[in-house]
C-alpha cells in the first residue's frame, strides 16, 4: 500500500512536482507552481497548477478509487486517456481539452484548464433543471464523429488494445456487481458483458456522463476518457442515456425535456453510423440500458442524488427491463414514461 499511496500523492509534494512540470517541458524553475486540488471524480487526483502567469490542469489516476465499496484499477489507463484526448483532438478539435505535456515517470499528464467562469459542468445545469435539447443533439454528433473516424482502424485497435482496463472500471463495478447484487439476473447481466466486450468497431470513450461533459460558447468538451477501449459504440450511448433517464427520476416535473434530451442524443448520433445497420446498435443500446440502470442504484458506484423511494422504482423498472428487453431505444422510452409513478398526471 505505501508506494500506492506515494503514487497518488506524488504531485504534492512541490520538489517532484517541479521536476514533472520541467520534464513536461511547462516551467523552467524560474517561477514556483501554486497548486489547488480541485474536486469531483472518484478515479484520480487533479489539480490546477499555476506557473507564474500560465494555468494547467494536471491528472494523475488513483490505484483505488474513491468509492465506498473496494475497487481498484491499473494507474497505467492514464496513457489510453492520454491516447484518446490526442486522438479525438484531431477529430473533434476543440470538443476535448488540448494535452500539453506528460510525464511515464509518475504516470500524470498536463492539459489546458477549463475555467468555471468560461465553462459549466453539464451535470451540474441538468440537476438545476437546465435541459438544452440541441446540446445533447451537439454531445450527439461529437461523439457520432469520433466513432465514426475511427470505426474499423485497425491502428487504433491496436492502440486501444486495453480491454482489461475497461473491465475493471466498467464491467465488474458495474454489471458484475449488480449481478452480485441480483443472482436472478446474473444470466440477463453476464450477457451484456458478453455481448458489450464482442463487438469491436470504433474508439470507444467509456465513460460519457453528463460530470465529464462541460458547455462553452462552441459547445460541449469531453473529459475523463480513462476508460478508453476500441469496443462497442453502444456502450458510450448506453450509459449517457442511463444518466438522461435518472435525471427525468431524479426531477419528474423536468422528465419530458430530459427525454427529448436523450432523442436529441440519439437523433444527433444516428447519421454517423456507418460500420453496422443503426438498428443493430440501439437495439443493443437498448438493452444495456437497463442493466446500467440496475448497476446505478446497486454497484459500486451509486449514483448519489436519488432518495430511496426513486432508488426502488429505478431498481423495479430495470429488473423487470432486463427480463423484457426493448427492442429500441425509443420502445424503452415508451415503457419508462409507462413506469414513472407521474405518468396518470400527464
Amino acid at each position: 500500500m505505501s508506494g500506492e499511496q506515494s503514487y497518488a500523492d506524488l504531485l504534492t509534494q512541490p520538489e517532484l512536482l517541479a521536476d514533472v512540470l520541467h520534464r513536461m517541458g511547462l516551467s523552467d524553475g524560474s517561477a514556483p507552481a501554486q497548486v489547488e486540488r480541485l474536486t469531483g471524480g472518484v478515479s484520480s487526483s487533479i489539480f490546477r497548477v499555476d506557473v507564474g502567469d500560465a494555468r494547467y490542469c494536471m491528472k494523475q489516476a488513483l490505484p483505488k478509487l474513491k468509492v465506498e465499496k473496494d475497487w481498484w484499477a491499473p494507474v497505467g489507463r492514464v496513457f489510453a486517456e492520454i491516447a484518446w484526448l490526442r486522438a479525438a483532438h484531431e477529430i473533434v478539435p476543440g470538443h476535448v481539452p488540448r494535452v500539453l505535456g506528460t510525464d511515464d515517470a509518475c504516470g500524470a499528464f498536463a492539459m489546458e484548464f477549463l475555467s468555471a467562469a468560461e465553462y459549466d459542468n453539464w451535470k451540474a445545469a441538468l440537476l438545476r433543471g437546465a435541459v438544452d435539447v440541441a446540446l445533447a443533439a451537439q454531445v450527439g454528433d461529437v461523439l457520432g464523429r469520433i466513432h465514426h473516424a475511427t470505426a474499423g482502424d485497425v491502428d487504433v485497435a491496436r492502440r486501444f488494445a486495453t480491454g482489461a482496463h475497461f473491465f475493471a472500471l466498467r464491467l465488474e463495478p458495474y454489471l458484475v456487481e449488480a449481478a452480485r447484487r441480483h443472482p436472478d439476473l446474473s444470466v440477463e447481466l453476464i450477457g451484456l458483458i458478453y455481448q458489450t466486450q464482442h463487438h469491436s468497431f470504433v474508439l470507444v470513450h467509456g465513460d460519457v456522463s453528463p460530470k465529464n461533459i462541460l458547455v462553452g460558447k462552441n459547445g460541449p468538451v469531453l473529459l475523463d476518457a480513462e476508460c478508453a477501449w476500441f469496443g462497442d459504440p453502444a456502450f458510450d450511448l448506453a450509459f449517457l442515456s442511463t444518466h438522461l433517464i435518472l435525471k427525468s427520476a431524479h426531477l419528474p416535473s423536468h422528465a419530458g425535456a430530459y427525454l427529448r434530451a436523450l432523442e436529441g442524443t440519439l437523433e444527433g448520433y444516428r447519421g454517423h453510423v456507418s460500420w453496422e445497420p443503426v438498428d443493430l446498435l440501439f437495439e443493443r443500446i437498448a438493452t444495456l440500458v437497463p442493466g446500467l440502470l440496475l448497476a446505478r442504484i446497486d454497484g459500486k458506484s451509486p449514483v448519489e442524488y436519488l432518495d430511496e423511494a426513486t432508488r426502488e422504482q429505478v431498481r423495479r423498472f430495470a429488473r423487470e427491463a432486463l427480463g423484457t428487453p426493448a427492442a429500441s431505444p425509443a420502445s424503452l422510452l415508451r415503457r419508462w414514461q409507462r413506469a414513472r409513478p407521474d405518468a396518470d398526471e400527464r
